[in-house]
């Protein structure tokens, strides 16, 4: 894959960063992201490393941007800056994740089955996965997590909720899908089973989905993230993503 195609994904990411935050401050080597509606969520307020940077002193500048805050979270888009900012982060207390930029390759399957939803559809099944996850945590955790997908539509030109269906009308599988048409980019992202429904083909009805609904809009970069050290990354792989790149997280608190 050309690195010129991964620097596109990168932008992208990115662009979705900061049109989703309701506020943005730029740092040196990248920017913070915050909203306050949603506090409890890492994901709305972070610092992303999106550029070259002093790696040695990425802590310091996120603590100096974060430092109001119970949580400390840096994502860095870059693989190569990841590595670079790994050792520094890790010493100032940080754990580390990396997920796989997978882009999807060959053929775009037909049928799927799944349909877009509101948020209202979500709400349920999000909060009782957000319960399994973090039983401790309390109620307004829980609205943050669930409720910040409301922010997400801002962060692309196009934003669709996708959900698959059992008989009875249950919400089994969804996903996000953020497309850009006009630079023919798409995104698949938390695509999610709920326990009750694993293996009966629901997740390949929303991947499915996305996918052609991304083509059918002329989004020939079809990606989504994959945590490397995780299964699903061989379910996409069987489905036609392979992995182009890297990316990393560091988290504390």
């Amino acid at each position: 894959m050309p690195d010129s195609e991964l620097q596109r994904i990168h932008s992208f990411q990115s662009a979705f960063a900061r049109r989703q935050a309701a506020r943005v401050v730029d740092l040196p080597g990248g920017f913070a992201v915050y909203d306050d509606d949603f506090a409890h969520s890492r994901a709305n307020n972070q610092v992303y490393i999106d550029e070259t940077a002093d790696f040695e002193a990425v802590p310091a500048i996120a603590e100096q941007a974060l430092g109001q805050l119970s949580h400390r979270f840096v994502s860095v888009l870059d693989d190569e800056a990841g590595k670079a900012c790994a050792q520094p982060l890790i010493r100032a207390g940080y754990t580390h994740f990396s997920y796989l930029i997978m882009l999807h390759e060959g053929p775009v399957p037909g049928g799927g089955g799944a349909h877009e939803v509101d948020l209202d559809a979500l709400r349920g099944p999000l909060t009782r996965r957000w319960r399994g996850l973090l039983p401790d945590v309390g109620d307004d955790v829980v609205h943050h997590l669930v409720d910040r997908r409301e922010a997400r539509r801002r962060g692309a030109d196009i934003v669709r909720f996708l959900a698959a269906r059992t008989e009875e009308g249950e919400v089994a599988s969804w996903a996000d899908l953020y497309l850009d048409p006009a630079t023919g980019m798409a995104q698949i992202e938390d695509l999610i089973t709920a326990e009750a429904h694993l293996r009966r083909g629901y997740a390949d009805a929303v991947l499915t989905s996305a996918l052609r609904m991304a083509a059918d809009k002329g989004c020939a970069t079809r990606f989504l993230t994959a945590d490397a050290q995780d299964w699903p990354r061989q379910w996409y792989e069987r489905r036609g993503f392979s992995a182009v790149g890297r990316s990393h997280c560091f988290q504390r608190g």
